[in-house]
């Protein structure tokens, strides 16, 4: 007995030298492979900033809204139209004296009619007013779903990362379990165990199989994830590190900071100003409306009586209207704006309570993955500790099969959850700092050109013609 429990801490210590990596696997994620690296996680979402399908469609959702502007503009301009009509029209005309006159006349009209609106209650410009306010709500919109992109891109990286020294560390786990099976399975066949101690290796073995294949689906589900995130499938990356440096310095600040700058509480704010400045809009259809219209046209064989061969015309109309009555449209509208106003405002109050709340769960988390952290770190120290121990009195007999495997499973165990401590411990510091509102491009530094939607918006937004997009489309 005592020289298969010395056997057994042989294959272990064997095991563990060939694994002395692991440690530092996961806790740099391997220096060669970091010296190998191909990207970085900064590199990864600046990827996904670029290719990210979902925030390319909320940035052509925000060249759609845009156009609001210019159509709101239109309301300035006069409004032009042309007719030309032509037909074929026979005449019977009796005249005194039961004289008949008739004729097939082939009547034409040309004309160009210019209407120019002078005052409508102030309706365009508090609708060019409301163009231009969701134009900035919806900036902030875009800026918040691009800080879900890049979030998603860290959780991505993160997990691949993570999953992968996983697998290794079940590998070597497995490997260790195979050799200790063997051992077991020829010493049951020389006579010096009894089948217990094959029966609990085997079963030790095919636990750390099962451990392996879920770590390997993990690891695929994972890099699936991150090619529909950023882009591409994952090579080799770098060991992805915390962003401290980047946070506010206490959870006050981090609160502060969320409620005036998050852009899901500036986008409410914005809607705020657009359903207010709507009700001017909706009371506009109460006030006057002046327009001025000028045309000129031409027309042949178009008299009927055939008295006349042409008519050539032109006019300018000034036109003053005032509604009186419309059924109650208008100020059921007016009423509705009011409501749909008072909503806005509740639902800004619910925004920045949702702000406060996700900053304060993201501080305490952040705060908690980095004790998580520490505490794997001293777990898995006392495991290596604990079974180099095991292993020393299972060689001098003290100790048996089962308490050599139960030491290296509990070292497993803590170097997963170190490794799942790690990284949560990178996404709960980029979770706060999108909880502030500042996980973007330009924080964080990316070697990637920031997307600027106001250049757009002045690309179209004095616009009197065209039909095609400023990208050509």
């Amino acid at each position: 007995m005592v020289g298969r429990a010395a056997d057994i801490g042989d294959v272990a210590r064997r095991v563990l030298l060939s694994g002395i990596g692991l440690g530092a696997l996961a806790c740099a994620l391997l220096t060669d492979t970091a010296a190998r690296a191909a990207e970085s996680l900064p590199e990864a979402m600046a990827k996904a900033y670029q290719t990210n399908p979902q925030l390319n469609a909320e940035r052509a959702r925000q060249r759609a809204t845009d156009e609001n502007v210019p159509q709101a503009l239109a309301g300035y301009r006069p409004q032009i139209s042309a007719g030309l009509s032509l037909g074929l029209q026979a005449v019977r005309d009796q005249l005194p004296g039961n004289v008949i006159q008739g004729a097939t006349l082939k009547p034409w009209q040309i004309g160009v009619t210019v209407t120019q609106t002078l005052f409508n209650g102030f309706k365009t410009a508090n609708s060019v007013r409301v163009a231009e306010l969701q134009v900035q709500s919806g900036r902030e919109a875009l800026r918040n779903v691009g800080q879900g992109v890049l979030l998603d891109a860290v959780t991505a990286y993160t997990n691949v990362l993570a999953n992968q020294t996983l697998v290794e560390a079940q590998r070597a786990n497995v490997a260790f379990l195979k050799e200790t099976q063997a051992i077991t399975q020829r010493r049951l066949n020389a006579g010096d165990v009894t089948p217990t101690d094959t029966a609990q290796a085997e079963a030790r073995l095919n636990r750390g199989l099962s451990d392996l294949n879920a770590a390997e689906v993990n690891f695929a589900i994972s890099q699936a994830t991150y090619a529909q995130v950023v882009g591409s499938a994952p090579s080799q990356l770098r060991p992805a590190e915390t962003i401290d440096r980047l946070l506010p310095r206490s959870r006050e600040d981090s609160i502060a900071l969320a409620v005036r700058e998050h852009p899901a509480v500036m986008a409410a704010g914005f809607d705020v100003d657009v359903a207010s400045t709507s009700i001017r809009v909706a009371e506009s259809s109460l006030m006057p409306n002046v327009t001025v219209q000028g045309s000129v046209s031409r027309s042949r064989d178009s008299d009927s009586t055939l008295g006349t061969f042409g008519t050539d015309q032109a006019s300018v109309i000034g036109q003053v209207t005032q509604p009186i009555y419309d059924g109650g449209t208008a100020a059921s509208q007016t009423r509705q704006a009011k409501e749909v106003a008072a909503q806005s405002r509740l639902v800004l109050d619910q925004v920045r309570n949702q702000a406060k709340t996700a900053v304060v769960s993201a501080w305490v988390a952040n705060e908690g993955a980095k004790i998580a952290v520490s505490a794997s770190e001293s777990e898995v120290k006392a495991a290596e500790v604990a079974l180099a121990g095991v292993q020393k009195e299972a060689a001098g007999g003290q100790r048996t099969t089962v308490d050599v495997l139960n030491a290296q499973q509990d070292l497993i165990t803590a170097r997963a959850r170190l490794i799942g401590a790690q990284r949560d411990r990178v996404i709960a510091s980029y979770t706060l700092l999108s909880a502030t509102g500042r996980l973007d491009v330009k924080t964080l530094n990316l070697k990637t050109p920031d997307y600027l939607p106001e250049v757009h918006y002045h690309q179209v937004r004095d616009a009197w013609h065209g039909l095609r997009t400023p990208s050509g489309q």
